[in-house]
């Protein structure tokens, strides 16, 4: 046995590998490279997945639009995906000079961090404040990625009424005033809810929770589209294909979503990627069988949209739970998700795209979920993480820690959004709405000049429509000041479920 181990440490040293030392740094940049191996403080397995990860995430921006484009009317499908595209652009701009520093600076308070990390300045090599494992850099990156999802998730309100100028501007000051102290307080370790031992792996408040609350805030200052509650606005998703193909590109996306937020390689992050697959398909699974008691159709729609409030679902407690879990997680998650789709019409607000239906109330309930079963062992899978856990452990206090974070996080970023989408409407230039005639060519005709397709399809939907009523006046658009205010169609409560959008 002696002599096999002197043989193996042989082979190693013959081999060309950096030994990895432990971080020693005394400056904030981690040392100074010119002078000395840096790399040595990381692993290259850890790097790898990371970046891997990063490149995973922003892989599900892509499939928000195209998932969000689906399920709107072709006439202004483009404009949907151009709104996600630009959520990366503006994110990765606002992350770079301020976003980063808000949120993660080494000496952040207790709801918000500083401006000491400003245009990435001093964030290089110095272990990050989200893992030891990983140096900043890589994790700014990182979490780059999820305030740019965030944004693309929220922005979905305006589908076919909102004008896409004030929702740039909306963009940047959203993700800089709500996202960010939310995102700090969540899982900067000097934040409120990290200190007070809140469970969240990976966004169930930050990305989910308040990205609903932003969407049902948006809808509610938007007002409700044009011919909502009649029979002017009884369609169906324009594009099935593009749903399916979004939820795929999610589905792949999330598992650098959950499982790279173990911020290393190790098992915590392969059963965080357990979980995941474990949760979409149980809820996809369930939310389609829903469909299935009322409209007697295997809805491919309602398959997609169920392993969405799934993904949602899991993701605060992807860290924290063991795999048997995750089918509470779907089966929950699915089936709450399918039923807050009535919500909308209880409220009176034109959630287009069910974002607040999937987003907040997935997230509630997986942070409620995450309460029950977090499991002190499968955190310390990661090798260093150590929690009291949930229920599971007895650990009956946790409860109430999930639910504070989870209504305090939804509050502030429902009032916060009212509250910027009404400076934004006043200023000159700026109304959040569409003209009439936007919503009645498209948006992507007026607003862009381009379509989703290479034929001109925004004419065929309307070629039935005549802008104007017999009695001369111009059909209601539902805005309080139109001159028409036709009563609102009475929706039956059987019929719910993003499978046939606004005819549910």
């Amino acid at each position: 046995m002696a002599d096999g181990l002197n043989l193996t440490a042989q082979g190693l040293d013959s081999l060309n590998y950096t030994v990895l030392d432990p971080y020693n740094g005394t400056v904030a940049t981690g040392g100074n490279s010119l002078a000395n191996n840096l790399n040595v403080f990381y692993e290259p397995g850890d790097i790898s997945w990371m970046l891997t990860s990063t490149a995973l995430v922003l892989l599900m921006i892509p499939g928000v639009g195209f998932f969000y484009s689906g399920l709107a009317r072709r006439k202004s499908a483009l404009s949907l995906l151009w709104l996600t595209m630009m959520a990366t652009g503006v994110i990765s701009f606002q992350w770079f000079f301020w976003g980063y520093s808000l949120t993660y600076s080494h000496t952040a308070g207790k709801f918000i961090g500083d401006l000491s990390n400003f245009g990435f300045m001093n964030t290089l090599d110095q272990p990050s404040v989200g893992s030891s494992m990983i140096p900043d850099l890589l994790f700014a990156v990182y979490q780059g990625m999820f305030s740019a999802i965030t944004v693309a998730l929220a922005v979905g309100a305006v589908a076919e009424r909102g004008r896409l100028l004030p929702c740039v501007i909306f963009m940047l000051i959203w993700s800089t005033l709500i996202y960010d102290p939310i995102a700090c307080w969540t899982w900067n370790p000097h934040g409120w809810v990290y200190v007070m031992g809140g469970l969240d792996f990976a966004g169930g408040t930050p990305v989910h929770i308040s990205s609903g609350a932003a969407a049902l805030a948006y809808s509610l200052m938007l007002g409700k589209r044009r011919g909502h509650g009649t029979q002017e606005l009884n369609y169906r998703p324009h594009n099935v294909t593009h749903i399916v193909l979004g939820t795929v590109f999610l589905w792949v996306g999330w598992f650098g979503f959950n499982a790279g937020s173990a911020l290393s390689a190790n098992n915590r992050a392969v059963m965080a990627a357990v979980v995941t697959n474990l949760a979409a398909s149980t809820a996809g699974v369930t939310w389609c069988i829903l469909d299935y008691r009322l409209e007697k159709r295997w809805s491919a729609v309602g398959f997609c949209s169920g392993v969405v409030s799934g993904l949602v679902a899991i993701t605060p407690g992807s860290g924290f739970v063991p795999a048997w879990a995750a089918i509470v997680f779907g089966v929950v998650g699915g089936a709450c998700c399918n039923h807050a789709t009535k919500l909308k019409y209880h409220l009176r607000i034109d959630d287009a795209l069910d974002i607040f239906a999937v987003h907040t109330i997935g997230g509630l309930v997986g942070n409620i979920c995450t309460g029950f079963f977090a499991a002190d062992y499968i955190a310390h899978l990661d090798g260093t993480t150590v929690i009291k856990g949930g229920w599971l452990n007895r650990h009956w206090i946790q409860m109430a820690y999930q639910l504070a974070d989870s209504v305090t996080g939804f509050g502030y970023s429902f009032a916060g959004t009212l509250l910027i989408l009404l400076v934004i409407n006043v200023i000159p230039g700026l109304q959040l709405r569409a003209s009439e005639e936007a919503e009645v060519v498209g948006i992507d005709e007026i607003e862009i000049g381009e379509y989703a397709y290479d034929y001109v399809e925004a004419r065929r939907d309307v070629s039935s429509i005549s802008l104007f009523g017999d009695d001369g006046f111009t059909k209601s658009s539902g805005e309080n000041n139109s001159p028409v205010m036709p009563a609102e169609k009475n929706f039956p409560a059987e019929a719910h479920g993003p499978q046939a959008h606004d005819q549910r």
